[in-house]
């Protein structure tokens, strides 16, 4: 939900967007975050992919989504429709192999699961979606129905 202005950072917007199912997060952005070597794998992977960055924009024929996920194969991301016309992403980075003798300096990178979840608006074609993803970059193309023109007829004037 995009009700919240930036004063935590991230590129927020003040318009409320209805289409939007994502949830505020009230500390994304907080200084806190930047240190992860004392907490537990466990505690860093249930934050991971929170904040994958998705950009939505609307074409004269499409609607087109993409987002950011470096590091991941196509085989380990899913596009999904469910029923209502929602658009689901979601996928996993596997977590990298710890040996014993491994002395870590810092750890930014997130491993773990995410999902991103956007209700569709009524004129999207879900049955004709395409998904491509390259270098890192998913897009997810949803045509748009044409918009039907009234039909006007002419009507002759006598007299």
């Amino acid at each position: 939900m995009a009700l919240i202005p930036s004063i935590f950072g991230g590129r927020r917007s003040n318009v409320f967007d209805p289409f939007s199912l994502d949830v505020w997060d009230p500390f994304e952005g907080f200084p806190f975050s930047s240190s992860l070597a004392n907490v537990p794998s466990s505690a860093r992977e249930t934050s991971a992919f929170a904040n994958t960055r998705i950009d939505w924009k609307e074409t004269p024929e499409a609607h087109v989504f993409k987002a950011d996920l470096p590091g991941i194969k196509k085989e380990e991301v899913k596009v999904e429709i469910e029923e209502g016309g929602v658009l689901q992403i979601s996928g996993e980075r596997s977590k990298e192999q710890e040996e014993k003798n491994d002395k870590w300096h810092r750890i930014e990178r997130s491993s773990g699961k995410f999902m991103r979840r956007f209700r569709l608006p009524e004129n999207a074609k879900v049955e004709e979606v395409k998904a491509n993803m390259e270098n890192g970059v998913l897009t997810v193309t949803v045509p748009k129905m044409e918009v039907k023109k009234p039909e006007v007829k002419s009507i002759d004037i006598s007299g």
